[in-house]
């Protein structure tokens, strides 16, 4: 069965697909939520990288706890990530966000598994050197996981 979204109610306020993209590709922490235990929602921040070429978002985690578990229990998932907003002449702030329904599955193949987690690596490490001592120690002990993209929506809100 094909999953519909809901349509954006205020559609005024509708981010652009490249303005989307831009909050992925540059925003360095997101909101990755699953249905945790009970079926309670299980939100947490993470340390993501949007690939724009494949439009995948990747992350790692451990290979046991609440996340992982979650996942493997049901791989539907939503991704929301933001700006920290400007000020337009008062107080309040204009924030632009992204949200992101997709699935997510581990990454099995290897050599896929290490291409993603430099490129990850990259975004974050202050040096190649670190990045690749990292790699060569807990590469083993991490999945690094990739949210197939299913709908994605933007919107600019004005918090006042």
């Amino acid at each position: 069965m094909e999953q519909s979204f809901r349509p954006m109610r205020r559609f005024r306020q509708a981010l652009s697909e490249e303005e989307c993209i831009s909050l992925l590709k540059n925003e360095k922490r997101g909101t990755l939520a699953v249905i945790g235990d009970g079926g309670y929602p299980y939100a947490l921040p993470i340390n993501f990288l949007y690939d724009e070429a494949e439009n995948r978002i990747y992350f790692h985690c451990s290979r046991e706890g609440h996340k992982a578990d979650a996942m493997s229990n049901c791989d539907k998932v939503c991704f929301t990530a933001h700006d920290t907003g400007e000020q337009r002449g008062d107080w309040s702030y204009y924030v632009k966000s992204v949200i992101v329904f997709g699935r997510a599955k581990q990454v099995e193949d290897y050599a896929v598994k290490y291409e993603k987690a430099r490129a990850f690596g990259m975004k974050y490490y202050p040096s190649m050197d670190e990045l690749d001592a990292e790699l060569a120690r807990d590469l083993d002990r991490v999945r690094i996981m990739e949210i197939t993209i299913e709908h994605m929506s933007g919107k600019l809100v004005h918090e006042k």
